[in-house]
């Protein structure tokens, strides 16, 4: 059966339909991620996203239950080259077109994710619409795909309600605020000694301090960080207690919205796992994993609050910040990875180090 992804800028890609039926208008991005890509359909990160692989095979290992960033796929929808219909795992409970039917993804096969790719990189990321039958219209169509936009990402993806994550032994206690996060995060924290409180993303900051945390945490997650005014106001008004803090992603991002700096979207953003980031103070280069479509202008940031701790190495954007005057730091970048590399784990333990240190 055919399907179509039709671009805001009226390029149409011809392909075959797998996964669910439905059509769909969201925006395109791309991941250069070589595996992972059950890690990539559950990251919370991508609501609202259609996401292309430009690694050509996709679901030759199946699909495995344990691996999940999330509890179902938080994309819109799943573009690939070709998706491998018998995988091949012990650990395999199905395939890629199985999981995307149980869970109402459509995805679009048997295109040129190269050409796709071409296109993003050299336009920009843009808005497409996945259909089975193109627009009668496509002066209107292409009216509605460009005028579509990401409503309120994060209060889709948040809890609504606490939730505890204590792994019986803990030393600390980590207030998280959560804006779409990761699973593995919770686990690398949860190793090292952390009970983990899961709070919705407007909580406010009495509720943090009713909690009397060792630490706060700022998940990852989707969308524009400019649009968070209230998870903004709320790290202001903790700015003063000094309580060691910790930013991912869009944690990063919001961070520093409430120090004053500013971000600005990406042309086509950092997805996948093979980022290269330096260490501004070490001068050591790490390989990280990325997904992120907006980042902290390096120009906005205050030198006499804080200083950038981590820098892109291909576009020269900023990766990570430590400040001065309080126990925060944050990184643009994946730490717990999964699916790609962990050789940033080490800034859980920076994190523990923190904490530590507020209790002296």
């Amino acid at each position: 059966m055919k399907r179509y992804l039709v671009l805001e800028n009226g390029d149409v890609f011809e392909g075959e339909a797998f996964g669910s039926s439905g059509e769909v208008i969201a925006e395109i991005v791309f991941t250069t991620a070589m595996t992972g890509y059950l890690e990539t359909l559950t990251d919370k990160s991508y609501k609202g996203q259609a996401v292309v692989q430009t690694f050509p095979l996709i679901g030759n290992y199946g699909i495995i239950p344990e691996d999940r960033e999330g509890e179902a796929p938080s994309v819109s929808a799943y573009i690939v080259r070709e998706a491998c219909g018998e995988p091949s795992n012990f650990r395999s409970s199905g395939t890629l077109d199985d999981y995307l039917r149980e869970n109402n993804i459509p995805g679009l096969k048997g295109i040129d994710t190269r050409a796709l790719t071409r296109i993003l990189r050299e336009r920009g990321v843009m808005n497409g619409l996945i259909t089975d039958t193109l627009p009668s219209d496509m002066d209107k169509a292409l009216a509605d795909i460009a005028a579509y936009k990401i409503k309120d990402p994060v209060a889709e993806v948040s809890v609504t309600s606490p939730q505890v994550f204590d792994p019986g032994n803990s030393i600390y206690t980590v207030a998280m605020i959560d804006c779409g996060i990761k699973n593995n995060i919770i686990r690398c924290l949860n190793a090292r000694g952390c009970k983990v409180v899961l709070l919705p993303y407007d909580s406010s900051a009495d509720t943090i301090r009713g909690l009397s945390p060792d630490g706060i945490f700022i998940s990852n997650g989707p969308g524009d960080p400019e649009d968070n005014k209230v998870t903004i106001k709320t790290l202001q008004e903790l700015a003063g207690d000094k309580i060691p803090t910790m930013g991912i992603c869009l944690g990063h991002q919001l961070l520093a919205l409430a120090n004053g700096f500013k971000t600005n979207k990406l042309k086509y953003g950092h997805r996948g796992t093979n980022h290269p980031v330096k260490n501004m103070i070490t001068g050591r280069i790490y390989i990280s994993s990325q997904n992120h479509g907006y980042a902290v202008l390096e120009d906005s940031i205050d030198r006499n609050v804080a200083d950038v701790l981590y820098t892109n190495v291909n576009d020269g954007t900023n990766e990570g910040i430590i400040y001065r005057n309080r126990p925060q730091f944050s990184v643009q970048f994946h730490p717990e990875a999964c699916g790609g590399p962990k050789d940033t784990e080490f800034l859980f333990d920076d994190f523990i180090k923190m904490m530590d240190e507020g209790r002296d």
